[in-house]
C-alpha cells in the first residue's frame, strides 16, 4: 500500500474508534433510539445527490436492518445501560467470529484451520468477559449488546448479495432505511415530548457528536475504507480494523476514566488477539467493525 493509503486506513481506524466515545456523549442528551435515528438521517443526505444502487427494497432493507439499525442500536441501549465504552469496541468487533460462524451455516464455508483457531481464543477472551458482567452493569445490558456483533455479521453475509454495485451509493440509501422506524421507535418508547424535547434542547456538544456520526464515522470513513477495498485487497485493508478497540479504549480511559480489571482487560486483549488470527489468515470473509 502507497503510504499516503496507509495513512487513510489509520485514520479511518481512529474515527471509528473515536465514534464510541461520541457515542457515549450523545447519549446523555438523546435516547438510544434517537440517537441512532439522528445519525443515519444524517448519513442518508448524500442519497439525494446518488442514484439507488441495482438492488431491490426488501434486500435492501435487510441489509440496512440488520449492519445498520440492529447493530447500531443494541450499541447505543449497552452505552446507555453502563456498559464501558472501552469493552463496548471490543464486544462488537466480534462480529468478525460469528460472521465465519455464520458463513458454515448459511453457505457451507468451513473455515480454515487458523480461522478456526482463532475463533476458539476470541471465544474464551468473550467468556472470560462474560465472568465480569453484573458488577458494574446488567447482565441484560450486556445480553443487548451482544445483538450488535451479530446483527452486523448476519449484515455483512446479506451485503453479498449486493454485488456489482457501486458501494458509496448502496450505502448511502442504506442509511435512508433506519431513520424512520427509529423515531418511531422513539416516540413510543421515550414519549413525543421528551424526544421533542432533546431535540428542542440540543446543545453544542449533542450537535457536534450527531455531526461526527452521521457525516464523519459513517458517511466519509465508509466511503474512504470503501475506495481503499476497491483498490487493495481485503488482506491488505482488513488488519487495519485491529487499530479500532485500542482507539476505542485508550479514548474512553482518557475522556471517562475507564479503567478495566485484571480479567476483563485480559478478556478484551484476548478477544483481539483471536480476530487478529482470523483476520491476518488467507481466507479474510469479514468486514471490519464501525461505531
Amino acid at each position: 500500500m502507497k503510504p499516503s493509503d496507509v495513512g487513510v486506513a489509520v485514520m479511518v481506524a481512529v474515527i471509528w474508534g473515536l465514534a464510541f466515545v461520541a457515542s457515549r456523549l450523545a447519549l446523555d442528551e438523546f435516547s438510544p433510539a434517537l440517537m441512532t435515528a439522528l445519525r443515519f438521517a444524517i448519513a442518508a443526505v448524500p442519497c439525494l445527490f446518488v442514484r439507488k444502487p441495482d438492488v431491490s427494497w426488501p434486500l435492501l432493507i435487510a441489509i440496512s436492518g440488520t449492519l445498520f439499525l440492529g447493530q447500531f442500536l443494541a450499541q447505543a441501549y449497552g452505552l446507555a445501560h453502563g456498559v464501558p465504552v472501552g469493552l463496548t469496541s471490543v464486544i462488537v468487533q466480534s462480529q468478525a467470529l460469528f460472521t465465519i460462524a455464520f458463513a458454515v451455516i448459511a453457505f457451507g464455508e468451513m473455515p480454515t484451520p487458523v480461522q478456526t483457531l482463532g475463533i476458539g481464543i476470541a471465544a474464551t477472551g468473550l467468556l472470560m468477559i462474560c465472568g465480569t458482567v453484573g458488577y458494574d452493569f446488567s447482565a441484560g445490558a450486556f445480553a443487548v449488546l451482544m445483538i450488535s456483533p451479530v446483527s452486523f455479521a448476519i449484515g455483512n453475509l446479506l451485503l453479498r448479495r449486493a454485488r456489482d454495485v457501486p458501494m458509496f451509493d448502496l450505502f448511502a440509501w442504506l442509511c435512508l432505511v433506519p431513520p424512520l422506524p427509529l423515531l418511531a421507535l422513539a416516540l413510543v418508547a421515550d414519549g413525543p415530548r421528551p424526544t421533542l424535547d432533546s431535540l428542542i434542547h440540543m446543545s453544542l456538544t449533542g450537535l457536534a457528536c450527531m455531526l461526527a456520526l452521521g457525516a464523519i464515522s459513517t458517511s466519509i470513513a465508509y466511503w474512504l475504507w470503501g475506495r481503499l477495498l476497491r483498490d487493495y485487497t481485503a488482506a491488505q485493508v482488513v488488519p487495519f480494523a485491529l487499530l479500532v478497540p485500542f482507539v476505542g479504549a485508550a479514548a474512553s480511559t482518557l475522556v471517562f476514566g475507564e479503567r478495566f480489571g485484571p480479567l476483563r482487560l485480559a478478556g478484551m486483549l484476548i478477544v483481539v488477539c483471536g480476530i487478529a488470527v482470523m483476520l491476518l489468515s488467507k481466507r479474510p470473509q469479514v468486514l471490519p467493525e464501525i461505531a
